[in-house]
């Protein structure tokens, strides 16, 4: 076979409507073996089978209706054939065809008799069809223009280039490396924005001179989208203006007002802690004092008055006397027979004195009795002047230091003072 050098792409390109359907594509270049062409549908490499699916080509040099797998005949364009008719994708597919011969010679002519032209032929049309393949390649690969200065474009280190996009210098040109790929498609996933920002290109340079602050903002991202929510307490604050600007003072002074306890707050006003436990200007000052020195002090806590813990338990510091004298004793032994305030005892005192009182009455009147009692209720001996009622004789009786007499005699069986008087006339 013949090939014109001006007819020589190793390279099909065809495209496949959304829904269209197609199973053979011509294949308008020479090649000299099955295994030189490469097949892509949307970029993905088919193999060379048996037609069975559409993952599966066959070359033909014959018609689509021919045998599953025909090899290609010099000197012919040939075809390939998908198993199965292929279906566009949405949007339409693309169906690429190359050609890549592999670089071998595994025999050398003759050096001597009749030279095979015919070979000739072939091997120099493979060396024209590699050199094309090459182009293609090399057409399709990174380089520089003719007229550029040399620069380098050798990639940078395999652990330089890792996750980064690949770039050119920006004096010399040299392939370098780029931003990380992350990078690249936050912005990418930005173009509205950047289109935006395009247009406000004025104000981009206005930020260009604060770049700090913007990088600072940038850090505070989160913060700053949830203050743009925030815009009606924003219009707030400004109405507010000379509130928010005192607010590190008025701040300040609520701290005081919660903690201070070394003086006043604000002229004679004290803070809530220095009320509840005392404080400079609150503690042992006249006319006031703080809850706690109320509560338990021991000692007057505003020069006069007593806190509660001394009116309930005190021993001497209140003249009046505390609850606790007032109910065991006077003094600071709470002692029963020691007065509380002026001349008067405590309830226990008089609760003793009743009890001996008690006790004093029962030991003279023993209470009824059926007969004289050798003792009295406490089992002590009897005395004169005890008292007991025999309920035998209903007869109150009374010890005369040394015999029980009757105290006082029942009348109830006396005769009445008429019937007296008639008995002293009929005598």
């Amino acid at each position: 076979m013949t090939i014109s050098l001006a007819d020589n792409s190793p390279r099909d390109e065809y495209t496949l409507g959304a829904g269209a359907t197609q199973q053979v594509f011509t294949v308008s270049f020479e090649f000299f073996d099955d295994t030189d062409l490469s097949v892509y549908v949307d970029g993905v490499e088919k193999t060379l089978g048996t037609a069975s699916t559409t993952a599966q080509y066959v070359t033909a040099n014959t018609t689509a209706t021919g045998s599953d797998r025909v090899v290609h005949v010099s000197g012919t364009d040939g075809f390939i054939q998908f198993g199965a008719e292929l279906t566009g994708a949405s949007g339409g597919s693309k169906i690429v065809i190359t050609r890549d011969i592999a670089l071998s010679r595994t025999t050398d002519f003759p050096t001597s008799g009749p030279f095979d032209v015919t070979t000739l032929n072939t091997e120099l049309d493979k060396f024209i069809a590699i050199s094309a393949d090459l182009k293609d390649q090399a057409s399709r690969a990174l380089q520089q223009t003719d007229f550029d200065a040399a620069a380098s474009l050798t990639l940078p280190a395999l652990d330089d280039r890792k996750g980064r996009v690949l770039a050119f210098n920006s004096s010399s040109g040299a392939v370098e490396a780029g931003p990380t790929i992350t990078a690249t498609q936050t912005v990418a996933a930005q173009a509205a924005d950047i289109d935006t920002v395009a247009g406000i290109s004025a104000n981009v340079t206005t930020v260009a001179g604060i770049q700090a602050n913007v990088t600072t903002v940038a850090g505070v991202s989160a913060n700053v989208t949830t203050v743009a929510g925030q815009t009606a307490n924003m219009t707030n604050i400004t109405n507010n203006l000379s509130a928010v600007q005192g607010a590190a003072a008025n701040a300040t002074l609520a701290q005081n007002y919660a903690i201070k306890i070394d003086g006043a707050v604000e002229s004679s006003n004290y803070s809530s802690k220095a009320w509840a436990i005392g404080g400079t200007g609150v503690t042992d000052a006249a006319g006031s004092g703080s809850a706690k020195s109320w509560a338990v002090e021991v000692d007057a806590v505003d020069g006069t008055e007593h806190s509660a813990k001394s009116y309930a338990i005190s021993g001497t510091a209140i003249s009046s006397g505390s609850a606790k004298q007032w109910a065991l004793g006077g003094g600071n032994s709470f002692a029963t027979n020691t007065a509380v305030a002026g001349g008067v005892y405590s309830a226990r005192y008089y609760a003793e004195q009743a009890a001996a009182a008690v006790d004093g009455f029962d030991d003279t009147y023993l209470g009824p009795k059926s007969s004289d009692p050798s003792a009295d209720n406490d089992g002590d001996a009897l005395t004169a002047g005890d008292l007991y009622f025999n309920t035998s004789s209903n007869v109150l009786r009374v010890y005369s230091g040394s015999a029980w007499n009757d105290a006082v005699t029942d009348t109830t069986g006396f005769a009445t003072n008429g019937f007296s008087i008639a008995m002293a006339i009929a005598l």
